[in-house]
């Protein structure tokens, strides 16, 4: 079982569910998805894998532990996992202690916060980091955890040109924008969900904001939801207290981002931009940022968290300053406006370019079918090895982890 966004939803965490499952079913293990966002009240199924609904629990809490025990009943003689790729804080359950449990783990904060370490010491889960910093942060707490990163599908993530349209006209990704070939186009691209806004929106518009009065043909694009409906902030009171005018900001349109962005969409607005503005609080990840350099966009991002390994070349890398989250009683880091000013500054006097070895290395590093035989494939065959190591134990807690009664 795998506890996630459902496979189709353009969400980071649903494009890692898709790309990885599908691969895993590929390779002969019978897979199935628990959706915790995207589906609800139906069974579906998914390029053949089966997709069982979200739970009345805010985080399908209530039938992550009944689709675990249906799954091994349906096949006796395999192991079984639960696989979960979300906040491990967020799982309080005490049925996760009677079930196999390979976390997929996002660590953003520094040091680990405790309610996640609570979760990946537990006797009967196997933590699987999504970045080095993060294996590197759990191992200070003296959790092993192996290590598969995030990945892409490269032959959607390219340079993109145009996109057709549904009359059969094509489309630059400057005209989806609404921007003229000679601007200067900042990119912003992040989910807009919580207050205060760990990606660092208020931030990057302000720094934005600095760098555009020296520049009359800077210009920034917002690839989020507008008005905060999912608990995020409000954009349009953010954008007249930094003094930006509608002729200089531009959104994705609302009403196409509430249907959902096709990845050739996303991939001709990052090949279009000429800087993906993209710093923020903390990063388990940071797909954007990858998803970015996969199409030749320069990056601005962060020296902290997971940020830092994932800046290719042609990159730049802000500091900033700590801040306590009160709420998971560890650091986050604040980005430097000052130093995103200069970033950008220097993006710019080096003139509109796309940047041919950041493509290179994102291939490298974060192909999808690289990633899933570099790191996926020694990770499960390893699962395999740990869960036969625990049906041999005669302990009966072991028993009963590995047959749900």
């Amino acid at each position: 079982m795998w506890l996630s966004n459902a496979p189709f939803t353009p969400t980071g965490y649903g494009t890692q569910t898709a790309q990885a499952v599908k691969r895993i079913a590929a390779d002969g293990h019978a897979m199935a998805i628990a959706v915790n966002y995207g589906l609800e009240a139906v069974s579906s199924e998914w390029e053949g894998i089966e997709l069982w609904p979200k739970g009345f629990d805010a985080y399908s809490q209530d039938m992550c532990a009944p689709y675990y025990r249906d799954w091994a009943r349906r096949h006796p003689n395999d192991l079984p996992w639960m696989f979960t790729l979300y906040d491990v804080w967020t799982l309080s359950n005490p049925a996760w202690d009677k079930m196999n449990v390979a976390s997929w783990v996002p660590v953003d904060h520094l040091p680990v916060p405790p309610a996640v370490a609570t979760f990946c010491q537990k006797p009967n889960v196997v933590s699987i980091a999504m970045s080095r910093y993060g294996q590197e942060q759990l191992a200070r707490r003296d959790i092993e955890a192996m290590l598969v990163p995030h990945a892409i599908e490269t032959d959607l993530f390219k340079p993109t040109t145009s996109v057709e349209q549904d009359d059969g006209k094509m489309l630059t990704g400057r005209g989806i924008m609404g921007f003229e070939d000679d601007h200067f186009v900042v990119m912003i691209a992040n989910a807009n969900k919580g207050v205060p806004s760990r990606k660092a929106f208020a931030e990057q518009v302000l720094a934005f904001s600095i760098f555009a009065a020296k520049h009359d043909d800077a210009r920034l694009f917002i690839h989020s939801e507008q008005y905060g409906a999912m608990a995020g902030i409000s954009f349009d009171p953010l954008l007249q207290a930094c003094g930006l005018s509608t002729d200089q900001v531009k959104f994705i349109n609302q009403y196409q981002l509430r249907l959902g962005i096709p990845a050739e969409v996303l991939a001709a607005l990052y090949t279009a931009a000429d800087v993906l503005l993209n710093p923020t609080y903390g990063e388990g990840f940071g797909i954007t940022q990858v998803e970015a350099q996969a199409c030749g966009l320069r990056v601005i991002t962060q020296d902290f968290s997971a940020q830092a390994e994932l800046a290719g070349p042609d990159s730049i890398k802000v500091t900033g300053q700590p801040f306590w989250d009160a709420t998971q009683l560890a650091w986050f880091n604040v980005p430097s406006v000052p130093e995103m000013v200069k970033a950008l500054e220097a993006m710019y006097a080096a003139g509109r370019v796309r940047s041919e070895a950041a493509i290179a290395w994102t291939r490298e590093n974060y192909d999808a079918d690289i990633v899933y035989e570099r790191d996926w494939r020694p990770t499960l065959d390893r699962l395999v090895d740990i869960a036969i190591e625990r049906k041999e134990d005669s302990s009966g807690d072991q028993q009963r982890v590995l047959q749900p009664g």
